[in-house]
């Protein structure tokens, strides 16, 4: 049971990821996420550069304790999303590659975002 909510808290540990990358798209099917949207931005991009670690992490943790695990036993979610959710340790220059990368990324988003409401006024 444990282990399946740790697996679960990992998924969402990467959907979360997309939507700090990508978010900014969900403005085209729902504009009122666009606000939590902003902020998970901000979150991600604070904790990348300062090195914190998401409290998903330790929900996840937690439930793997509950389950007497260290780590995962195997399967498609610890193949595949565990080491996109957590890769190896970043240079620094890599981890400003990636802020500046999610950060220009969403900037593009957000001129889209900005234009199409403008017209909208007009």
């Amino acid at each position: 049971m444990y282990e399946i909510a740790a697996e679960l808290t990992l998924v969402i540990h990467f959907i979360f990821i997309l939507f700090v990358g990508f978010g900014a798209f969900i403005y085209f099917i729902n504009s009122k996420l666009l606000y939590i949207h902003f902020l998970s931005l901000i979150w991600g991009c604070y904790a990348v550069l300062t090195k914190t670690i998401c409290p998903l992490t330790y929900l996840e943790n937690w439930f793997l304790k509950k389950a007497g695990l260290d780590i995962y036993s195997g399967g498609f979610i610890q193949q595949y999303i565990f080491s996109i959710v957590y890769p190896t340790p970043l240079s620094d220059g890599a981890r400003l590659f990636l802020i500046i990368f999610i950060i220009c990324t969403n900037i593009v988003f957000y001129l889209i975002i900005i234009k199409r409401f403008r017209k909208k006024l007009n």
